[in-house]
């Protein structure tokens, strides 16, 4: 009697277990449908899919799968689909304040680390489930991945070059101010270094805490102090050495790079990516194409900073400098996308508000590239230069479950992906404004 008992016990509690099990599987699939969908891979357009998600992963993709009967499920008929979309350029740490002498004199690192959740939110909900952030004080950017990743707080997926490196005197370093004030702390901490065993070092020292890309000053730059804008800030030696030792450690490497010269010494030395690349030439934009490096022009922020900087106190030699550049890098993105150069799309969010990086794309197809271009630059491009491809850029069996939807098509109307109204990333919903 006492074994029956017992018998019957077991096999209910392996019943219960089995189904448990299912129930917790079932409960994490969801089936969406997609009335629209674009396919960043093909470059083409696809209608009546369903995609299959199972936690945070996409399980299938296709116009024949039937979705069971009670099943979770998302309808998205109605809408286009696109893959969530990814910013190679941003600084998720910072943002420009009401003063620009307290956003360098009055704001500490930990200051900027307070506000970064805000900014990182903001940038999930504007469709971008993926950024590269390219600059960062004090290793703010590692702490922010790491927060979002454990699941803290919202944000994006982030790829982190944390400190930039740079020259003495250079964009990179703190210029134009008395010699008393210099930077405070570990040196290593400014991201300053030079000459070759220098410079090899501080590339070590970046990925010790955690850097998954490494980030170099080129050249010269607009939003500092020092006089130029183009000019080459590190010996060809030198370039050689930080992009080498990136490599050795498995890294890509990215320059922030304006002028002609230092462009072309950034890619002969190897770079992934030329940041602005403001003053390309012919010899330039041939150099690109035969390195097969990526251009991320970020031809947005222009309009933001002549609009808006001189109101907070931006001096005005810095003023000068952007009128200077912007119209001749977007007048240099237009001969590099005619040419055939790799576009990935980077804005440089953090030069102006945070949310905003939709607004970059209708620029994009103004001057060159047509609007399934621009969305492959900001999916399965972006994806590649990141070197992330069986993860994120496509909507795609195997990648993370980070979708975006809009109610019209952005292929007619590039500016509808200035406001996302629905967005996925690893298989939860961050905002959904169409079913309400």
């Amino acid at each position: 009697m006492n074994k029956i008992y017992f018998k019957s016990i077991s096999s209910i509690l392996m019943l219960f277990c089995v189904i448990s099990a299912f129930a917790q599987q079932t409960d994490s699939v969801k089936y969406i449908k997609a009335g629209r969908f674009i396919d960043t891979e093909k470059g083409r357009v696809l209608t009546n899919q369903i995609i299959v998600v199972d936690h945070d992963t996409i399980k299938a993709v296709g116009d024949n799968i039937s979705i069971p009967a009670g099943a979770k499920m998302i309808d998205l008929s109605y809408a286009t689909v696109l893959p969530g979309l990814i910013d190679c350029h941003t600084h998720l740490s910072q943002q420009p304040g009401d003063n620009y002498y307290d956003d360098i004199f009055r704001k500490s690192p930990v200051d900027y680390a307070v506000i970064a959740p805000n900014y990182a939110k903001r940038t999930l909900l504007a469709g971008f489930t993926t950024c590269r952030d390219v600059g960062a004080a004090a290793f703010i950017d590692i702490a922010l991945r790491n927060a979002i990743n454990h699941g803290d707080i919202p944000g994006p997926r982030m790829l982190c070059a944390t400190l930039f490196i740079g020259s003495t005197g250079s964009h990179g370093d703190l210029n134009g101010f008395s010699p008393y004030l210099d930077w405070v702390g570990p040196k290593q901490m400014s991201g300053v270094a030079n000459g070759v065993d220098e410079l090899r070092k501080q590339v070590r020292y970046n990925i010790k805490y955690g850097a998954e890309v490494i980030k170099f000053g080129a050249s010269a730059g607009v939003l500092s102090e020092e006089e130029s804008v183009g000019a080459p800030q590190f010996t060809q030696e030198e370039m050689n050495a930080i992009v080498d030792e990136a490599h050795l450690w498995g890294l890509k490497a990215c320059a922030h790079a304006h002028g002609t010269v230092a462009i072309k010494m950034a890619v002969k030395a190897g770079v992934a990516s030329i940041e602005h690349g403001s003053f390309l030439d012919d010899e330039a934009i041939a150099l690109m194409k035969q390195h097969g490096t990526y251009l991320v022009a970020d031809i947005y922020n222009d309009d933001y900073i002549l609009s808006d900087y001189a109101k907070h106190g931006t001096p005005e030699k810095i003023i000068n400098k952007e009128r200077l550049v912007g119209k001749t890098q977007r007048l240099s993105f237009q001969k590099a996308v005619k040419a055939g150069v790799k576009i990935a799309f980077g804005t440089d969010a953090g030069v102006y508000p945070h949310g905003w990086n939709g607004k970059q794309f209708k620029y994009m197809v103004k001057f060159g590239l047509n609007p399934m271009q621009a969305i492959q630059s900001a999916t399965y491009n972006a994806a590649d230069l990141l070197g992330w491809q069986g993860k994120v850029g496509s909507i795609s069996k195997g990648k993370y479950a980070d979708l975006i939807a809009v109610k019209t098509d952005p292929l007619t109307d590039i500016t509808s992906l200035e406001n996302i109204p629905f967005v996925m990333k690893g298989g939860e919903v961050y905002k959904d404004e169409l079913h309400q």
